[in-house]
Formats: structure tokens, C-alpha cells, sequence
């Protein structure tokens, strides 16, 4: 039987947050409206930090990461998108991409609708859809057993949180369930363990979905350790209490850079290729990172 390639994918679904999920998209976007990711909306940092404590709402600044990556036409429109301003007044390290979002939230019904409108106005084919358009925020316990809230202070803790959940528990969105329901491939990571990736995992419907979807599930691994208390865990250990919160053995490979620990991986596929981008060594090259996926695809038959 011949091996899988993207061309013979009609639905590819990828997870997670920000810069890593952003590189995934743009290296898979010649995929057009047969890709689309599903973007954590958890962040409580930066702009997106300030805006959800002025106005409330879902966190943009994934979103609008994801976008900016999967820009191909420059235009006016893309250069306001991508926008920060400097100086020392209000506005001052606010991303006008952000604003946009969040003004255009307030316009429409949904959430997802904002976004929509400026995948339209930016001219970006791939879907983009939040985990939840419910307001929800990341909360923890520490090894101590104190409350942690926010994706903020979890990151800066010192050792890994004895327990993770979300304020409130939050509902996904529905067409997300949809597309991992409808999903030939489904891709998770890289990112930031606790905060990227974690946040869409803990959100129960969304566990179900993954445990149901005959799909293969691909995660994707960061190319350098975190600041974060993510730090202390090795491969084999995110994979594990990434299948604990789903509630089964979900990850059918997995794509790394060569020499990484593959202790604790099980029977998995792996797939081991230099990825690192020649610009900033800690992202992924998105040729490269194409490429090994198109292995793993193989690999999976």
C-alpha cells in the first residue's frame, strides 16, 4: 500500500499556542482551507493580559500570532495587523492586531466571527478557530498545595504543578469538536508545555474528542528547554501526563530534533531531523519541520 502524503489529506487539525502552533500553520499553508488550527485563549500576559483586564473576553494574542505567520500578501491591511506601539503612553507595547481582534469581537455575535473577518481582510485560506470562546483563565496548585491563577505565575514557578485546571471549566467551541471529529491528521505542539499546549487539553469535551478520533495525533517537540517549570519534565513525561488529562494513549508519534531522550515513549513512531530554523535556533525551520511530518505521515501509513 502506497504511504500517505498532504496531498491525500482532506482535514489536517493542529493545536496548541502562539510561535509554535503559528510555525506549524505556515509550514503546512500551501494545505489552504484543508488546514486548520485550534488556538489556546488562555493567555493572561503583555497586551493580550491588559486587554482581557480592561475590556474581558477570550486571550487574542495566540490568534493573532498564528495570523501574522500565515500572512503571503503584504498589504496595508497585514501591516496594521502586525502593529506595536512604542513610547511611554497607553497604548505603549499594545499590538494593534490585538485591538483589532478585540474591537471586532465586540462587533460580532462570536468570537469566531472575528476572526473570520480578518482571516478574510488579511487574505489567510487556513482556518483559525479559540478552544473556547468562553473567558477562561489557567489556574494551578503548586507542590505546596497553593492556588496558582494565571498563565503568568505559572510559568514562573520553580517545580512543576502538583495539579492543573481552568477557571471556569469552559466548554470548546464547537466547530473545534467538529474538526477534530472531521480530522485526517491531527498535530499537537511545539510550544509552551503547561500553557500552550495543556490549556486546550484540559477542557473535558475536548479530551473526549481526542480519545474518539481515529485520526493519528503527531506531537511535535520543543527544540530547546523552557523557562518554565516544563523544564523538569522529560519527553516521555509531558507525553504521559498529556494522556493522563485525555484519559488514553492518544500520540501515535512523535517529531524531535536528533539525540532527544526517548525514555518513556513506548511504541511510538519517532522521528528524529535537525529542524532547527538557521535564523533562531530555538524555532523550527518550517521546510524542515514539513518534511519530518511527511515522515511521520509515512511512518503511520
Amino acid at each position: 500500500m502506497r504511504s500517505r502524503t498532504f496531498a491525500d489529506l482532506d482535514r489536517v487539525v493542529a493545536l496548541g499556542g502562539g510561535h509554535g502552533l503559528g510555525r506549524v500553520m505556515s509550514a503546512l499553508s500551501s494545505l489552504g482551507s484543508r488546514l486548520t488550527g485550534i488556538v489556546t485563549t488562555t493567555d493572561n500576559g503583555g497586551s493580550t493580559g491588559r486587554i482581557r483586564r480592561s475590556e474581558g473576553g477570550i486571550a487574542w494574542g495566540d490568534t493573532r500570532n498564528c495570523l501574522n505567520q500565515l500572512i503571503t500578501e503584504p498589504s496595508v491591511a497585514s501591516a496594521m495587523f502586525e502593529y506595536r506601539f512604542g513610547g511611554n503612553g497607553e497604548l505603549s507595547g499594545h499590538n494593534l492586531g490585538n485591538l483589532m481582534l478585540k474591537a471586532l469581537d465586540h462587533l460580532s455575535v462570536r468570537p469566531l466571527e472575528a476572526i473570520n473577518l480578518i482571516r478574510n481582510l488579511l487574505k489567510v485560506d487556513a482556518f483559525l478557530i479559540p478552544m473556547s470562546e468562553q473567558p477562561l483563565d489557567l489556574a494551578a496548585t503548586d507542590s505546596d498545595g497553593n492556588l496558582v491563577y494565571g498563565e503568568v505565575d505559572i510559568d514562573q514557578l520553580s517545580a512543576p504543578p502538583a495539579d492543573l485546571m481552568l477557571s471556569p471549566k469552559g466548554q470548546t467551541t464547537r466547530e473545534a469538536l467538529q474538526a477534530i471529529a472531521d480530522a485526517d491528521l491531527i498535530i499537537m505542539g511545539p510550544g509552551s508545555f503547561y500553557t500552550s499546549l495543556m490549556p486546550i487539553l484540559l477542557l473535558e469535551d475536548m479530551a473526549q474528542a481526542l480519545r474518539r478520533t481515529p485520526a493519528p495525533v503527531v506531537f511535535i517537540d520543543n527544540l530547546g528547554a523552557e523557562h518554565s517549570p516544563a523544564a523538569d519534565l522529560d519527553l516521555g513525561q509531558r507525553l504521559a501526563l498529556m494522556e493522563r488529562h485525555v484519559g488514553k494513549h492518544f500520540v501515535d508519534a512523535v517529531v524531535a530534533r536528533p539525540g532527544v531522550s526517548t525514555q518513556g515513549c513506548g511504541d511510538r513512531t519517532i522521528i528524529e531531523e535537525p529542524l532547527e530554523a538557521s535564523d533562531i535556533p530555538y524555532r523550527h525551520d518550517r521546510h524542515l519541520l514539513r518534511l519530518a511530518l511527511e515522515k511521520a505521515l509515512q511512518a503511520l501509513g
